[in-house]
């Protein structure tokens, strides 16, 4: 990592490959998304295709820097020709359907990374440890990929268009999943102990439920509570009508006055008889 800051990038990417080589074990330090990270630094995608082929296996614990890095990896062959006017008329191809696959994906792992890749939230400097899906994950990754995703044109407008829907994807409730286990409700708990007070939290989005559904479900609630009362009162509920009743016909009683008022009593005549 020394090497890495000083900017001996190649010589940061042979020293992690040489202890990834001789001491396997240490992949729980995670040397390995450091390797992708330098990598990406100097432009290598080749090379980061190949660890991704190695370590984005579905035995291994995932992570944002496997997922997103898929996901940009993915991007960066059809966000130079991507166009959401085209793609709204025409549809996607093949290969921007598998890369906006490859970005739901990342996104359905952790949800908090969109919004600071794309700067509608401030990235602060990462904590010294991060939870796995969780917020100082999203703040740490941000801090260090985001220059990746800008140097690769058009790859965040390809993020903005396609990231929220993600969200459509995912079961509801969320306790079963997709293509991950399920988001971990812990997660906000611990972020606000491992992150800044100052630090606006990130949390899951809620799933909101449309006006219909929710203009339904009252117009269906009103009508049996209103039958329910009908049946227990129905001298009372006859009256409520009746006042009910004349409440409504008293604007329309109005407008009918105004009417005959300005319309000729011979042309509203012949308009009765009709």
């Amino acid at each position: 990592m020394c090497a890495r800051k000083l900017g001996r990038y190649r010589e940061a990417a042979k020293l992690m490959k040489d202890l990834i080589k001789e001491f396997p074990l240490m992949n729980v330090l995670n040397v390995h998304e450091n390797l992708v990270e330098v990598l990406l630094e100097m432009q290598a995608y080749s090379e980061v295709q190949q660890v991704l082929a190695k370590y984005d296996d579905i035995s291994l614990p995932k992570s944002a820097t496997i997922c997103y890095t898929v996901a940009l990896l993915k991007a960066r062959s059809v966000c130079e020709k991507f166009s959401p006017e085209n793609a709204s008329r025409r549809g996607l191809s093949p290969t921007e359907v598998t890369a906006v696959d490859a970005i739901h994906r990342a996104v359905e792992f952790n949800p908090h990374v969109p919004k600071y890749l794309l700067e509608q939230k401030s990235v602060v400097l990462p904590p010294e440890h991060i939870l796995k899906r969780g917020d100082s994950e999203a703040v740490a990754y941000a801090f260090n990929h985001l220059q990746h995703w800008k140097r690769v044109e058009g790859a965040l407008t390809l993020l903005h268009c396609t990231w929220e829907g993600a969200f459509r994807l995912i079961p509801y409730p969320l306790e079963k999943g997709h293509l991950f286990h399920p988001y971990p409700a812990c997660t906000e708990n611990a972020d606000r102990e491992l992150l800044p007070s100052h630090h606006e939290l990130s949390v899951y989005p809620k799933r909101e439920l449309p006006f219909f559904i929710l203009f339904t479900g009252f117009l269906c609630t009103f009508t049996a509570g209103l039958a329910l009362t009908t049946h227990q009162y129905p001298g009372l509920m006859a009256r409520v009508a009746r006042i009910a009743m004349g409440w409504l016909s008293t604007p329309v009683m109005f407008l009918l006055e105004k009417v005959e008022a300005f319309v000729p009593s011979r042309l509203w005549h012949h308009l009765t008889r009709a």
